[in-house]
């Protein structure tokens, strides 16, 4: 939470807080009233740095938030359908998307069509998507061999409710560590999509692009650089960590089911003593 809260504050805050865009100074100064100097065109890095992370997160959010809204009932209907036809169709072109490497097709779009913020979002889910739907289709496959669903099934009940219902929530925890997964992808996939110009313009008040623009004058004014290199690995690290965190929290302690089980020892003992000497 520490790592993760300064960068997705920046973020999410920052714009209210950046104020004016002020008079430019000469390219890379430090000083002048200027706490982190200035970029290549002389304007305040720490203004920029107040306005370059919302577009980062907010589009890694809409992506991996999209991906999953496609995946999700792909990978269900694919894992929970008895026809083989219906799951051949559903999965076979997504495997041919998967073998297109993600950045590649992201250039290759960027080069016919200008996506801009709301493209490249689009653009970055359709390339999580193949990935996403088979680990989806796997581990409701899994859930999906119980025999608890076969009965779900004897009962009557309908497709929504045992895939949702059941199946869904049977892949909770798989889901939970794939999403902090592969929203760190999806933060280095637009992070990097950036850095080489794709969907963002090139002087635009982005991490990314500060990182790519400035990195000219690394040596002499190295705050430029830096600082949003380093809100970066602080968002994919933290975010990443922060989900590491809630899984292992959801898990049963293991010392408190060491203790129950020793605490249980003796009654199963004098149980099965006492059952022994009643047998004739």
């Amino acid at each position: 939470m520490t790592v993760v809260a300064l960068p997705l504050a920046l973020a999410l805050l920052g714009p209210l807080f950046a104020g004016g865009p002020g008079p430019r100074a000469a390219s890379f100064t430090l000083g002048a009233g200027h706490w982190l100097g200035t970029d290549f065109v002389g304007r305040d890095v720490w203004r920029q740095v107040l306005h370059g992370g919302r577009p980062v997160v907010l589009t890694a959010l809409a992506a991996t938030t999209l991906s999953y809204l496609v995946a999700l009932p792909v990978g269900l209907l694919a894992a929970l359908t008895r026809r083989r036809l219906l799951e051949e169709l559903l999965m076979r072109p997504l495997d041919v998307l998967l073998a297109v490497p993600s950045l590649l097709l992201i250039l290759l779009a960027s080069t016919v069509f200008s996506p801009g913020p709301v493209g490249l979002a689009l653009l970055v889910a359709l390339v999580n998507v193949p990935d996403a739907a088979r680990l989806v289709r796997a581990a409701a496959a899994e859930a999906a061999a119980r025999p608890a669903v076969e009965a779900l099934r004897m009962q009557g009940e309908t497709w929504w409710r045992t895939a949702v219902g059941y199946v869904g929530r049977s892949m909770l925890r798989t889901l939970a560590a794939d999403t902090g997964t592969r929203l760190t992808g999806v933060l280095y996939l637009v992070a990097t999509a950036a850095f080489l110009g794709a969907g963002v313009a090139p002087d635009a008040a982005d991490w990314a692009v500060m990182v790519d623009r400035n990195r000219i004058g690394l040596f002499v004014q190295p705050w430029a650089v830096v600082v949003p290199a380093l809100l970066i690995v602080a968002l994919t690290t933290g975010t990443n960590l922060l989900f590491d965190a809630a899984l292992v929290d959801a898990r049963p302690s293991d010392r408190g089911r060491g203790r129950r089980t020793r605490l249980l020892d003796p009654i199963r003992t004098t149980r099965s003593r006492a059952g022994s000497e009643a047998r004739p």
